[in-house]
């Protein structure tokens, strides 16, 4: 027995393939690509189930605004911006689809480690600008260099195997994974006291929660090599901002590679300086922005609703479709 989902709001610009599944199996979609927090309020009581993407926040006061809400969908991996906490305690659960955009992800954490290595984009800008400056974009090679991974979740693993054939020296820690699901190409197993100092490289794939919350701050950087280049396609608020921009300043840290940020568009001065710093690369939340991941995600994240209402109909090996059936 499933549950009844009568009709599904969609939001955040969630491809159309979501859509298209979810009325294929009579299941009514509203979609509205870009919503206001007052408008998601004044719509919300009208649906049984919500898809976003991170750029609506689900909170408690959205929740409560939901009275026919049953299940809240995050077409992407990670939760931070849902209330997990308050939609338990409604009886809601929450889903969403961990793996649809790993792939790009993981291909935009090499390709911002490789353009750290190389300098790219500077390098770049300058000859756009018309100043030949090839002496002063002098980069290094990652064959030999070491990596640290920190989490090793879909796009940890992916980007572990990739960097190894690259020939850099993978090093990993993940507290959640045991030791016999340690590959070789996921790289040595070893604790952080022992990795900081080793590293060339960390790149982060940690989600964010209270234990992960500023994870890299000024304890870490000063155990770290003089120089260590840091990149995060994972969450912002998992860097201390305050003191990665006074280890950029002291050189500390040699360069930085940001995708993603606490706020989204980023407006705090701190987080600006960091920006404009130049040895910084920003990007706007690209890891999931390609064509092939949203599509990805709305399939995903639609197959898993039309599973709570048709369990079986497609196979979508997730525990947590099933945790959401035996609690209805």
């Amino acid at each position: 027995m499933g549950l009844e989902i009568k009709s599904v709001l969609v939001v955040d610009g969630v491809g159309p393939r979501c859509a298209e599944i979810l009325n294929s199996h009579n299941i009514k979609v509203t979609t509205k690509a870009k919503i206001t927090k007052e408008e998601l309020l004044k719509e919300i009581p009208n649906h049984e189930a919500l898809v976003v993407r991170s750029a609506s926040q689900v909170t408690k006061e959205v929740l409560e605004a939901g009275t026919k809400l049953k299940v809240v969908g995050r077409a992407g991996a990670g939760v931070d911006n849902i209330d997990v906490e308050a939609a338990g305690a409604k009886g809601i659960g929450v889903i969403n689809a961990p793996g649809a955009n790993a792939l790009s992800a993981c291909e935009l954490t090499c390709g911002l480690t490789l353009a750290l290595a190389r300098h790219i984009v500077p390098a770049a800008a300058a000859l756009k600008d018309g100043r030949w400056e090839r002496a002063q974009y002098t980069g290094t090679e990652v064959f030999g260099k070491t990596l640290a991974v920190l989490g090793l979740g879909r796009v940890g693993r992916e980007v572990a195997v990739r960097m190894n054939a690259f020939g850099m020296k993978v090093l990993s820690y993940d507290p959640y994974v045991p030791v016999d699901a340690y590959g070789e190409d996921y790289g040595v197993r070893m604790e952080l006291n022992e990795m900081w100092p080793l590293a060339d490289y960390i790149t982060l794939h940690m989600p964010l929660n209270d234990s992960t919350r500023n994870f890299v701050d000024a304890k870490v950087l000063k155990q770290c090599k003089k120089g260590v280049k840091i990149i995060n396609v994972g969450r912002g608020g998992l860097i201390q901002e305050r003191d990665l921009l006074d280890a950029l300043q002291s050189g500390q840290v040699g360069g930085a590679a940001l995708d993603v940020f606490e706020k989204e568009p980023p407006t705090d001065p701190l987080t600006l300086e960091i920006i404009k710093h130049p040895n910084v690369l920003a990007s706007p939340h690209l890891g999931a922005s390609t064509k092939e991941a949203q599509v990805r995600v709305g399939e995903e994240i639609a197959e898993q609703l039309v599973n709570l209402v048709k369990p079986g109909t497609y196979l979508t090996p997730l525990a947590e479709v099933t945790r959401i059936l035996k609690k209805a």
